[in-house]
């Protein structure tokens, strides 16, 4: 695992103890994530057993995205703690320059620097 970068600017640098706050803060999105989806699936059974409805239509629907959403989070968590075993966390996955520790602070599974993810953005 890398323990930091070695970047001259501060932006950038991530010491021994950003990383271990930033992994703490993946583990604790990766157990929430769990839990929600978890109790999506919960609730998913308790409304199959009820009489359909235009209401619990609407439910189930709203369930669905929301399952969907989480688990794209739960991936996204997931691959992050992935690279910080790897080596590879705070890395670009296009330009490869350091991803800015502040938003890494923000989104610790942010895998686009600033630029790139506006880039991205710009591009849809």
């Amino acid at each position: 695992m890398v323990t930091h970068q070695i970047i001259g600017d501060r932006r950038t640098t991530l010491s021994i103890e950003d990383l271990a706050a930033l992994r703490e803060n993946l583990h604790e999105q990766r157990l929430f994530r769990q839990e929600q989806l978890q109790q999506l699936a919960a609730a998913a059974t308790n409304a199959t057993e009820a009489l359909p409805t235009r209401q619990t239509a609407s439910r189930i629907e709203v369930r669905v995205k929301l399952a969907a959403s989480a688990r794209m989070v739960l991936a996204d968590v997931e691959a992050a703690l992935q690279r910080m075993d790897e080596g590879r966390y705070g890395a670009c996955h296009l330009c490869r320059e350091p991803v800015d520790r502040e938003l890494l602070t923000i989104v610790p599974q942010a895998r686009y620097c600033g630029r790139c993810r506006r880039v991205r953005e710009a591009g849809r």
